[in-house]
Protein backbone atom coordinates (compact mmCIF):
# COMPACT_ATOMS: atom_id res chain seq x y z
CA UNK A 1 0.00 0.00 0.00
CA UNK A 2 1.35 3.36 -0.57
CA UNK A 3 1.78 5.94 1.81
CA UNK A 4 -0.38 9.18 1.45
CA UNK A 5 0.86 12.58 2.17
CA UNK A 6 0.04 16.15 3.01
CA UNK A 7 2.16 19.30 2.96
CA UNK A 8 2.04 21.40 6.41
CA UNK A 9 2.98 24.67 6.24
CA UNK A 10 4.55 25.57 10.07
CA UNK A 11 5.09 29.64 10.07
CA UNK A 12 8.37 31.29 11.99
CA UNK A 13 7.51 32.00 15.67
CA UNK A 14 4.03 29.69 15.81
CA UNK A 15 3.43 27.01 17.98
CA UNK A 16 1.70 24.76 15.60
CA UNK A 17 1.04 24.65 11.63
CA UNK A 18 -1.24 27.45 10.26
CA UNK A 19 -2.16 25.71 7.18
CA UNK A 20 -1.90 21.73 5.56
CA UNK A 21 -2.42 21.10 2.15
CA UNK A 22 -2.93 18.34 -0.43
CA UNK A 23 -0.19 19.43 -2.81
CA UNK A 24 3.21 21.20 -2.57
CA UNK A 25 2.00 23.81 -5.31
CA UNK A 26 -1.56 25.06 -3.42
CA UNK A 27 1.05 25.92 -0.16
CA UNK A 28 2.90 28.13 -2.11
CA UNK A 29 0.23 30.01 -3.24
CA UNK A 30 -0.96 30.63 -0.05
CA UNK A 31 2.78 31.10 1.33
CA UNK A 32 3.00 33.58 -1.46
CA UNK A 33 -0.52 35.12 -1.06
CA UNK A 34 0.80 36.33 2.85
CA UNK A 35 4.42 36.59 2.01
CA UNK A 36 4.81 33.93 4.81
CA UNK A 37 8.24 32.88 6.39
CA UNK A 38 8.20 29.51 7.54
CA UNK A 39 8.32 25.97 6.44
CA UNK A 40 6.97 23.95 4.58
CA UNK A 41 7.33 20.02 5.17
CA UNK A 42 5.88 16.86 3.82
CA UNK A 43 4.52 14.93 5.87
CA UNK A 44 2.76 11.12 5.68
CA UNK A 45 -0.91 10.64 6.77
CA UNK A 46 -1.93 8.03 9.50
CA UNK A 47 1.64 7.59 10.17
CA UNK A 48 3.77 9.40 12.94
CA UNK A 49 7.31 10.86 11.50
CA UNK A 50 9.06 8.91 14.75
CA UNK A 51 7.79 5.32 13.43
CA UNK A 52 8.53 6.54 9.75
CA UNK A 53 12.22 6.96 10.07
CA UNK A 54 12.57 3.89 12.61
CA UNK A 55 10.69 1.88 9.87
CA UNK A 56 12.79 3.03 7.17
CA UNK A 57 15.69 2.15 9.02
CA UNK A 58 16.97 6.27 9.15
CA UNK A 59 16.72 6.72 12.67
CA UNK A 60 17.46 4.45 15.92
CA UNK A 61 16.77 5.21 19.37
CA UNK A 62 19.82 4.99 21.30
CA UNK A 63 18.93 6.01 24.31
CA UNK A 64 16.54 5.09 26.90
CA UNK A 65 14.82 9.42 26.40
CA UNK A 66 15.04 8.79 22.33
CA UNK A 67 11.70 6.26 23.24
CA UNK A 68 10.30 8.77 25.81
CA UNK A 69 7.20 10.89 24.94
CA UNK A 70 8.50 13.97 25.80
CA UNK A 71 11.00 12.88 22.83
CA UNK A 72 8.56 11.63 20.79
CA UNK A 73 5.71 14.16 21.08
CA UNK A 74 8.27 17.11 19.55
CA UNK A 75 10.34 14.75 17.08
CA UNK A 76 10.77 15.81 13.48
CA UNK A 77 13.19 14.82 10.77
CA UNK A 78 15.41 16.08 8.12
CA UNK A 79 14.81 13.26 6.09
CA UNK A 80 10.99 14.67 5.31
CA UNK A 81 10.90 16.88 1.97
CA UNK A 82 10.96 20.26 3.49
CA UNK A 83 11.40 23.75 2.35
CA UNK A 84 11.98 27.15 4.02
CA UNK A 85 10.51 30.57 2.76
CA UNK A 86 10.83 33.76 3.75
CA UNK A 87 8.70 36.66 2.38
CA UNK A 88 6.92 34.01 0.60
CA UNK A 89 10.04 33.39 -1.23
CA UNK A 90 11.62 29.96 -1.51
CA UNK A 91 15.26 29.87 -0.01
Amino acid sequence: MEMEWVWVFHGDGGNSCSAIFSDRSKAEVYIKKYALSGLLEKMPIDKSVYDLVIETGRFKPKKDSQSSSIFIQSFSSAYLEHYHYDNGNLW
